[in-house]
């Protein structure tokens, strides 16, 4: 701690308190490193069978159709280009297929509201 004026010593106090701050934001208790988020070919597999379905349900406007549509097809590039450098196939999505017709919503009958 420094020697001199009350205000060097308050200064001198917020500083370590704000280093204390940092330490603790940027290294969990334990000290241990936080786990860096991770994404693997089966999820970007899964995100492109998800662009799939809700474009199959007429999810998307006409206008978008475009820009959702380049951006799959460079997400299937990529999963194919990543899964042949690791010698695999590319995956599948996780989403479970639908049975046929279940696609689109359940019609229902209006009620007549008195």
């Amino acid at each position: 701690m420094p020697n001199g004026s009350g205000l060097s010593k308050l200064v001198y106090f917020a500083k370590e308190k704000k280093m204390a701050e940092l330490d603790n934001k940027v290294l969990p208790e334990g000290g241990e490193q936080p786990e860096a988020p991770q994404l693997s070919l089966q999820d970007i597999a899964t995100f492109v069978q998800i662009i799939d379905i809700v474009s199959r349900r007429g999810g998307f406007e006409g206008q978008e159709l475009e820009a959702i549509g380049g951006l799959r097809s460079r997400v299937v590039a990529f999963l194919n280009a990543a899964s042949e450098s690791q010698g695999k196939d590319a995956p599948e999505g996780l989403v479970p297929e639908a049975p046929a017709g279940d696609d689109l919503p359940e019609e229902v009958e209006a009620e007549e509201v008195n």
